[in-house]
Formats: C-alpha cells, structure tokens, sequence
C-alpha cells in the first residue's frame, strides 16, 4: 500500500482515475479535482479537503475517518460505499446534493452552511450530528435515528415523526412545518 503522510496536494487533477489501494494520513487537498475518479480501498485519515471537486467520486470500501470538506463540491456521491469502521466526516460550506448516506452510522457529524438536496438518510443513525444553517430541500430521511439531532436552523426539511426516530431532537417554532408537513396542516 502506498502512504502518504502529512502531505499538501495541490490544484492536482485525479478526475476520471482510479486510485487502488493508497493511504492519505493528515493530508491536505487544496482545490483538487476529483470529480469521477475511483477511490478503492484506499484510506484518507486526518485529512482536509478545501475548495475541492469530488463530484461523482466513487468511494469503493474506502476509509473516510476523520475528514473534513471546506467549500468543496459533492454532488452525486454515495457515502454508503464507505467503509463503516471509523467512518467520521464533517462538512462546511459545502454542496452534496444528490448524494446519499443510506445505512451510514455517523454519529455527530456537523453540516454547517452547506446545501443538501435531495439528499438520502435512510435507514442511517445520524444521532447527536448537527444541520447548521443547511438547506435539506427535498432531503429524504427514513427509518432514520435522529436522536438529539440539532435542526434548530436547518432549511427546508420535512422529516415523518412517525417514520423516523426523532427522541430529544432539537427543533426551532420555525421548524415546526417540517415536522407537520404530512398533514396538510396550516400553521400561522
């Protein structure tokens, strides 16, 4: 296996490769396109992604632990191709629509300002994370544990109380249309 430790990419095109077998620790991509490549079983630990396309990536059984995407593109990606063993992300300003985390376990991930539409969460355990100021537009979550989930300034949600677990989540009065949605309910 190739290792790669502490080291600074930079404006590098991956785009339409296929990485097998390669370990990233602490590394740092900076405005790297990586849009449809394929990423098998490689390792990325400790490791930032900033201003970087990731559209379409294939994760093929690679390890996501503790990486963390600033304004980065991410539209398209299936998450659930990951490795679940110490699978830990975060997301700031970033775009993931399209994407899906069906039947991830990923406890308190933060989404902070980033876009999220049409996203799918089924059937994932996404206790204690954090949707800050993220837009959830069309955002399908079911038979998903939402448990102590803060959606206090999510955007755009509309999450079945009924389909989903949702014990000491957190919600604004303004939230409160998202929760009702499946009523047909008018609240003023």
């Amino acid at each position: 296996m190739k290792v790669h430790d502490d080291k600074t990419f930079t404006e590098i095109s991956y785009a339409e490769q296929v990485i097998h077998g390669t370990e990233f620790n602490n590394c740092l991509f900076k405005k790297c396109d990586l849009s449809n490549s394929e990423f098998r079983l490689c390792k990325f630990i400790d490791c930032v992604f900033e201003e970087c396309n990731l559209s379409l990536i294939k994760w093929g059984r690679s390890t996501l632990s503790n990486v963390v995407f600033k304004h980065c593109k991410l539209l398209g990606i299936n998450f659930s191709l990951c490795e679940d063993f110490l699978f830990s992300v975060r997301f700031e300003s970033c775009i993931l629509d399209y994407s899906s985390f069906m039947n991830k376990k990923m406890l308190k991930t933060f989404f902070v300002r980033s876009r999220l539409k049409e996203v799918t969460f089924s059937q994932a355990n996404i206790s204690g994370s954090v949707f800050d100021e993220s837009d959830l537009s069309g955002a399908v979550f079911n038979e998903t544990d939402l448990s102590a989930v803060n959606f206090t300034t999510a955007l755009n949600f509309s999450i079945d109380p009924e389909l989903n677990i949702i014990n000491k989540a957190i919600f604004s009065a303004a939230g409160l249309p998202g929760l009702l949605e499946k009523y047909h309910i008018k609240i003023v």
